[in-house]
């Protein structure tokens, strides 16, 4: 079925993956990057700021993509890219060694993903069918959870030690990433759906008006940045806590000899363990939820998610660790496939696009919460973390439940029984 489907499709998975699986060796790491060369306060202040400069380009983006066309702005970006990995290797290579650099082509690296990822899911939706949309974006999550499986292994293992070289690796992906956007792609924003429209910031603002003024749908989102905000923790205050507190740790794998971790190399291994789950398991439990109580299983999800994110705040014991990244790893699996399918319920059929696109900020400013919250960790401590964690699990359901039992839109009306 794979063959099936558009050009556009196929082109944009093996540039996606060739994307994630280089970057992923290197970003998960980076929060770890500017706490050993500053400090923890100062490491959350900068990755706030990276992700709230990637979230204002990504409003803009969408905006820009309506008004010149996907394929020109995935282009635009993807160049961009390769400049700023040049600058990140130029930065981190034997002739100079600058964490400020490193820090600026982060931002511009930020931009540019603003740039493509709006024009991306655009073009994707612009090929792709009712019929085989479903099938498209599973493959499209299969393959970023791979990407990101390799990625992270990989980078774990030699982030601290072969950064340099791992920057050569992304630097050299990104011109290829590049040559095969401008090889592969085709346009598909019909050149009479163009709009010579106003680039400025109010005309932004009026293309998102009716989804601010719809309640339910906003609560809804709130409780997403909430559980995003869970979720980023791994990048954030757990990564940091981990290379910190676990430097060297021996284990004995009896005849096979011993295996020599640290905190990145035990991150790496609980990241592999999550994403090998939610590769193998997706589908089944995909499967199992449909038909049963949407709202139910994904609260019990909510709950698992942020349970297990909580023991990872604190706990240092290896199968702690590995248990708890057993338990968010279920809780992930049945919360995403039950909030997919309330979300294409809640969401007004007439201005889908707008919707959708509005609900990609509960990444961003779930990213930004978890990065602020490492700002905070030293005062309140792991534990704090850890209760500040499932707080956070428990605000998603009750913000969710809120939404989905104020008044409904007579075109929502099938929800009742979710």
């Amino acid at each position: 079925m794979f063959k099936t489907l558009h050009p556009n499709i196929r082109a944009r998975i093996l540039i996606q993956f060739l994307s994630k699986v280089v970057g992923s060796m290197i970003f998960p790491f980076m929060a770890v990057y500017f706490t050993n060369e500053l400090n923890s306060g100062i490491a959350g202040i900068l990755v706030t700021v990276n992700v709230i400069i990637q979230f204002i380009a990504g409003i803009y983006g969408g905006h820009l993509t309506d008004l010149f066309g996907r394929r020109q702005l995935m282009i635009a970006g993807e160049a961009l890219k390769s400049v700023a990995y040049l600058g990140m290797l130029l930065a981190n290579s034997p002739m100079l060694h600058s964490v400020w650099l490193t820090f600026l082509m982060m931002l511009v690296v930020s931009v540019a993903q603003g740039m493509i990822n709006p024009a991306a899911d655009a073009m994707l939706i612009d090929v792709s069918t009712v019929e085989n949309r479903a099938f498209m974006y599973s493959i499209s999550y299969w393959v970023n959870n791979l990407s990101v499986l390799i990625g992270v292994m990989v980078g774990g293992w030699f982030f601290q030690s072969h950064l340099f070289l791992l920057l050569i690796a992304l630097f050299l992906l990104s011109l290829l990433t590049t040559a095969l956007t401008v090889r592969l792609l085709s346009e598909t924003l019909a050149k009479q759906k163009r709009t010579v429209g106003n680039v400025g910031i109010t005309a932004v603002f009026k293309s998102y008006q009716k989804v601010m003024h719809d309640h339910r749908f906003l609560l809804f989102t709130l409780g997403g940045i909430a559980l995003m905000t869970v979720e980023y923790q791994r990048n954030n205050f757990v990564s940091v806590r981990l290379a910190e507190e676990l430097k060297h740790l021996t284990v004995n794998l009896g005849a096979l000899g011993e295996l020599s971790l640290d905190g990145v190399r035990i991150l790496s291994l609980l990241t592999a363990v999550n994403t090998s789950m939610i590769i193998l398991f997706t589908g089944p439990i995909a499967k199992w939820v449909t038909g049963q109580a949407q709202r139910r299983i994904m609260y019990i999800g909510f709950l698992l998610f942020s349970t297990g994110y909580a023991v990872t705040a604190f706990s240092n014991q290896l199968l702690v660790l590995f248990t708890a990244t057993v338990i968010f790893s279920f809780g992930e699996l049945l919360y995403v496939p039950t909030r997919q399918t309330i979300l294409a319920e809640i969401i007004d059929e007439s201005s889908r696009g707008s919707y959708v696109a509005f609900n990609g900020i509960i990444f961003q400013l779930g990213k930004i919460l978890a990065s602020l919250s490492l700002m905070i960790s030293p005062a309140i401590g792991k534990y704090g973390m850890a209760a500040l964690i499932v707080t956070m699990g428990i605000l998603a359901i009750l913000l969710t439940n809120t939404s989905l039992t104020l008044k409904k839109a007579p075109s929502a009306e099938k929800l009742t029984d979710l």
